[in-house]
């Protein structure tokens, strides 16, 4: 059996500073080769996510690292000791990429012959592939059957008369088959997780199974509090299908720094780890790994790798269901009149890679009310850079006893509050009276005067129409936080 990571670096583009191999401001292309060398060799991660969306996709990221890094890679072997794992285009939703996922599929072959000429030997240094917004077992099928049948099921068929096959002609395409991952991020999609992995299951011989859950989409999608439940509703469905099916399965969570997107930094891999005991694998993005000094990074992912994972936290689905729906309502009208100022703000939010990732949920315009909104990063440091933290919506719809629920299940719920709160400037024009008087019966906190200085700014140049300072103004907040968005 082979490790599965529990420390999985990502792209995800929330940091403030910026890596020092970094050759501009937006990383892409060479930079992220170096940056996935750079998570294993001084960050100690195990696994690095590729995505492969988007434009400047390098398919040769496995020739690149293992020539470039040769010692390195010749004492920790890629596809043993680390891991490379490709996040491909979902071709049901992001059509117009589509065609992305059959070229990625077919470069694992080649990746692997490279991997074969350097190592001497036969270990698949690519085996995983991550399906964002799976909808379906069919999707997650779609992926294993393309791959088994057509990557590697085309090189027994034969060229012209002579009986000649395609393995013949240019060699044996391995491994043999890979495995598929899929991304739960939509409320129903989570709320059935279980049962689509159950299927996708049945009648494979796999005896380990990886489910990535989101955790920032579904923050962006239906307000942090439903986010959280979903997740734990999610876990508890999932332990259940391992222990019924006896496939092991190795739940991952997709975290960012705020709150908002999951809360872990270097800080609070205690809290968040607790939060969530039964999750194997914690994503790691770029503003844990480049805004906080590189000894607290190092310790933080050693505390990762090395932890023993535990059973899901019970939790009280239907009651968690009720509060959902209705925290759920009361985040999307709070929503809707922020729209306009969130799409301006995010406009001036810095950008920190070259590549898009995928679409999400609020790609599209929402069939309740057209709501248009940037991706979750942007979403956030727009928030955040208004003094609002999104954290704060809807819990002016929660009562006491929703509250002492809260409590009861989502067990930093005070301390993430109080993190946000922080940063809460009420004087901006921006945050309802009515918000900022429950934040206040809830939590007790001290405002960091230069983040709200700053903030008072922002929405000063707002008012003013004087955008010209506004890029720098929100890095400026962003670095008292340790986090762009």
């Amino acid at each position: 059996m082979v490790r599965i990571p529990q420390c999985m670096s990502t792209q995800h583009p929330d940091n403030v500073n910026l890596p020092f191999f970094a050759e501009s401001p937006e990383l892409g292309g060479d930079d992220e080769v170096q940056e996935a060398y750079y998570a294993y060799s001084h960050l100690g991660c195990t696994e690095q996510m590729w995505d492969c969306e988007g434009k400047e996709v390098d398919n040769f990221v496995v020739r690149k690292l293992l020539s470039r890094y040769d010692t390195y890679f010749r004492e920790k072997r890629l596809g043993r000791d680390v891991f490379l794992t490709l996040r491909v285009p979902n071709p049901e939703v992001e059509t117009a990429e589509a065609k992305i996922l059959l070229e990625t599929l077919e470069s694992i072959p080649r990746s692997f012959d490279t991997a074969c000429l350097f190592y001497g030997d036969e270990c698949p240094p690519i085996f995983e592939v991550i399906l964002p917004m799976t909808a379906s077992h069919a999707a997650i099928d779609n992926i294993y059957r393309y791959y088994t049948d057509i990557v590697v099921g085309k090189q027994e068929r034969s060229l012209g008369e002579g009986g000649l096959t395609i393995a013949d002609w240019i060699g044996r395409f391995r491994p043999n088959r890979i495995n598929v991952i899929p991304l739960f991020e939509e409320m129903d999609h989570m709320l059935d997780a279980h049962t689509t992995v159950r299927r996708y299951l049945e009648g494979k011989d796999i005896a380990d199974q990886r489910v990535f859950l989101a955790r920032s989409d579904p923050a962006m999608n239906y307000g942090l509090v439903s986010a959280v439940l979903l997740n734990k509703i999610a876990l508890l469905h999932i332990q259940e299908v391992s222990e019924e099916t006896g496939t092991r399965i190795y739940p991952i969570i997709g975290v960012g720094s705020a709150p908002f997107r999951g809360g872990l930094s270097p800080g609070t891999v205690g809290r968040v780890t607790t939060e969530y005991p039964s999750v194997h694998t914690f994503t790691v993005q770029s503003a844990f790994k480049y805004d906080h000094p590189l000894e607290d990074v190092q310790n933080a992912v050693r505390r990762l790798e090395e932890r023993r994972p535990g059973r899901p936290r019970p939790v009280d689905e239907a009651a968690a269901l009720d509060l959902i729906g209705r925290y759920t309502q009361a985040y999307e009208r709070r929503l809707g009149p922020l729209a306009p100022v969130i799409n301006r703000v995010a406009r001036y939010v810095p950008e920190r890679r070259k590549r898009k990732l995928h679409i999400g949920l609020f790609g599209y315009a929402r069939s309740t009310g057209g709501i248009t909104l940037p991706r979750a990063i942007k979403f956030t440091a727009a928030l955040y850079s208004i003094g609002l933290p999104p954290e704060v919506l809807g819990l002016d719809a929660l009562d006491d006893a929703d509250i002492g629920f809260l409590r009861d299940t989502y067990i930093n719920f005070d301390e993430d509050l109080r993190a946000a709160a922080r940063f809460l400037n009420t004087e901006t024009g921006f945050v309802p009276r009515e918000l900022a008087e429950r934040v206040a019966d809830l939590v007790d906190v001290e405002p960091d005067a230069e983040h709200a200085e700053i903030t008072g700014e922002i929405a000063r140049a707002l008012r003013e129409n004087e955008t010209g300072r506004l890029s720098s103004l929100i890095l400026s907040a962003a670095h008292r936080r340790r986090f762009l968005g």
